[in-house]
């Protein structure tokens, strides 16, 4: 059986997304331990919160450095909510500017909305032949979040394959999705969007034997 690891930091949600990976058809161990970590098939980042406290969690774990070292030895890492933010270059918070782990340029900010935060359930617009969104297009994804990355300026040169990136709207267009090599993140939590969601982390479980 496929076994994922989901990083534990000290993120609240850990235990809704280890099951919700379980319901998609894989081994699920919640752990920050190095060997499990870059021993599994696949590595599952959730977080909830201020991206500040994020990134200080991870640090304590020396979660960056599994994140990293995965990503170069082309192990696949799925990251969720505020675990997909602290991919970018930066985060400002509340006035706080963060450093964030780097692994795509780009920064991490207020959505520019009347309501805040953008709570519920919403549609996106799914990359042409995305992995994850396969035979869920059209489908509602649940978002609970106030940031997000608001531009997509990876340069990607050829013979590299571009990454698929998937928006959605809420008082402005912003990242629900991207999918680059073996790094991909969802800023919507599939561990609460219901069926859709189990099929997305089902799709991203298929693809880890790839």
């Amino acid at each position: 059986m496929t076994k994922v690891v989901v990083l534990d930091y000290g993120s609240g949600n850990v235990h809704s997304a280890a099951k919700a990976v379980e319901l998609a058809g894989a081994e699920v161990e919640i752990t920050h331990d190095r060997r499990a970590v870059m021993d599994a098939d696949g590595l599952l980042v959730p977080g909830v919160g201020a991206y500040s406290a994020v990134m200080d969690a991870l640090k304590a774990v020396r979660g960056d450095e599994l994140i990293d070292r995965r990503l170069a030895g082309g192990r696949k890492v799925l990251g969720i909510c505020v675990g997909m933010q602290v991919l970018f270059e930066r985060g400002i918070e509340r006035g706080v500017d963060r450093e964030g782990l780097g692994e795509w340029p780009g920064v991490v900010t207020q959505l520019d909305a009347p309501v805040l935060p953008h709570m519920g359930w919403n549609t996106v617009d799914a990359a042409e032949g995305s992995v994850l969104f396969d035979g869920i297009r059209d489908e509602r994804f649940y978002f609970v979040h106030s940031y997000a990355a608001q531009a997509w300026t990876l340069d990607v040169i050829p013979p590299f394959p571009q990454p698929q990136v998937t928006w959605a709207e809420h008082g402005g267009r912003f990242l629900a999705a991207v999918e680059n090599g073996p790094l991909a993140a969802t800023q919507f939590h599939p561990e609460k969007s219901g069926e859709a969601g189990i099929r997305l982390l089902r799709n991203w479980i298929g693809s880890l034997r790839d």
